[in-house]
C-alpha cells in the first residue's frame, strides 16, 4: 500500500495552495482518510479528516473556516484545499487512511502514511 502527497511548496502568507494524496495498492472507499501535519520541533497534529463517503469532515480548530477536505472514492484520492495560509501553517503535511469508520484525530489511528510534503507560508 502506499500513499502519495503532492502538492505542497512555498507561498506568501494570505495564498492558497490544495494537497492531493493518492492511495495505491488497496481501495479505501470504505474507511477513513485524513491529514495531518508536523512542523519542526513539534508533534505530528490532526489537520482535518474525513470518512468513506466524505459526508462526515472534521477539522482541526487552526484550520476550521480555511480548509477543506475532500475525496474521490474512484480515484482512491484524497485532497486537503487550504486557503488564507499563515507562517503557522509551515509543516510537513501527511496523508493518511485506514479502513476505520470513524473520523478520529489520534495519529494512531491511521495504519497508513504518506511520505509527506512540504508547505511553507513566507510572511
Amino acid at each position: 500500500v502506499q500513499l502519495q502527497a503532492s502538492g505542497g511548496g512555498l507561498v506568501q502568507a494570505g495564498g492558497s495552495l490544495r494537497l492531493s494524496c493518492a492511495a495505491s495498492g488497496r481501495t479505501f472507499s470504505r474507511g477513513r482518510m485524513g491529514w495531518f501535519r508536523q512542523a519542526p520541533g513539534k508533534e505530528r497534529e490532526f489537520v482535518a479528516g474525513i470518512n468513506w463517503s466524505g459526508g462526515i469532515t472534521r477539522y482541526a480548530d487552526s484550520v476550521k473556516g480555511r480548509s477543506t477536505i475532500s475525496r474521490d472514492n474512484a480515484q482512491n484520492t484524497v485532497d486537503l484545499q487550504m486557503n488564507s495560509l499563515k507562517p503557522e501553517d509551515t509543516a510537513v503535511y501527511y496523508c493518511a487512511a485506514d479502513g476505520g469508520t470513524a473520523v478520529v484525530d489520534s495519529p494512531l489511528r491511521y495504519d497508513y502514511w504518506g511520505q509527506g510534503t512540504q508547505v511553507t507560508v513566507s510572511s
